[in-house]
């Protein structure tokens, strides 16, 4: 299936059937009286989180939404049908925008959530209501009110506990191939990873966590140059992000440019989004089966850039060293998530 994370469509809800003025002409019933019902509330579109779905392609090709409206009432109390709902399944992370405002009506974070997109016009009073005392034979009746209508933004945000970036070819996704369950593809040429790939890293029967893979960043990243700006948004909601650096093709002597390609991303990700950068950030240094002098490389990457962070060192292609990063992860991951149900318990 298709990787598609945003989408314009246009939802329009159901228009109130209109009330009747009708009166009673029954044999045996000479007085009669006012007898118009009321007309159906048109029909509401709703938007629900569902878990099973990981992209918004369906929304890229159907673009206009409709409900139907309310039938209109009928003499003899007779009320007139109201038209059903429609629900719109959506995938868990998506964030629903009006074009025309930039109101954000909803952000889909749970599975199962439900949220109004457009409310159905409600249904207009036969004259049944207006009868009184003084007014036995009433003629008024109201139509039915008009259904809202909107234009709305779909923005699919992948929830996953770990990030991944890195320059192309830095070996991402043969790292998510190797500590989870997601195959993408793998190749020797740039920008083989043409979306975001999700894997579930599983350390024990009772513990796992999620990991997200997004296609290469270089320079000009944030400005669109690439393919990583289009899915920068992904890493909004993880939790941690591995900065991924080949340094098979450095030296001791031409480490300064891995130093530059390590502060091109860190550049990159101040300009997106502050907030990507002061997300917690680990340095992983890919392909030590091939690189030469890797531990002098660790020790001098570190003085140059200042790192405080924790670095390690791996070779996803020969799993060296995989099985010391995914338990770190799983640590630092149990303790955030604890610290949070504390915050929002109080």
């Amino acid at each position: 299936m298709k990787f598609i994370d945003e989408a314009t469509i246009e939802v329009i809800a159901g228009d109130g059937g209109n009330g009747v003025a009708s009166f009673r002409r029954e044999k045996f019933i000479p007085k009669g009286g006012p007898d118009g019902g009321d007309g159906g509330c048109g029909g509401s579109i709703y938007a629900v989180a569902n878990n099973n779905i990981n992209t918004l392609i369906d929304f890229r090709y159907a673009r206009i939404h409709r409900a139907k409206n309310g039938k209109n009432g009928k003499g003899s109390d007779r009320y007139g049908a109201s038209a059903e709902d429609i629900f719109l399944k959506m995938p868990v992370g998506t964030i629903i925008k009006d074009i025309d405002t930039g109101y954000v009506i909803a952000d889909l974070k749970t599975k199962g959530q439900v949220e109004l997109l457009v409310a159905g016009g409600s249904g207009g009073l036969g004259n049944l209501h207006f009868k009184s005392s003084i007014n036995r034979t009433p003629r008024q009746f109201t139509l039915g009110a008009k259904g809202e209508s909107r234009r709305i933004n779909l923005e699919l945000r992948l929830f996953a506990d770990v990030g991944l970036l890195g320059m192309p070819n830095s070996g991402k996704s043969t790292l998510i191939s190797k500590i989870s369950n997601a195959r993408p593809k793998i190749a020797d040429y740039p920008f083989t990873t043409l979306h975001p790939n999700l894997g579930v890293v599983r350390t024990s029967v009772n513990r796992s966590f999620v990991v997200a893979d997004i296609p290469g960043i270089i320079s000009g990243a944030s400005k669109g140059v690439g393919l990583g700006h289009v899915f920068l948004r992904h890493l909004k909601r993880t939790g941690i992000l591995l900065h991924i650096v080949d340094i098979s093709e450095y030296d001791t002597l031409s480490i300064d440019k891995a130093v530059k390609d390590i502060n091109i991303i860190t550049d990159e990700l101040a300009q997106y989004d502050y907030e990507l950068l002061l997300k917690p950030r680990w340095l992983v240094l890919n392909k030590i089966d091939i690189a030469q002098n890797f531990e002098k490389s660790k020790d001098i990457i570190c003085r140059k850039l200042n790192w405080n962070n924790p670095i390690f060192m791996i070779s996803a292609l020969e799993k060296s060293g995989l099985t010391e990063l995914v338990q770190e992860l799983q640590i630092y991951i149990d303790k955030h998530n604890s610290e949070l149900e504390i915050k929002n318990s109080m």
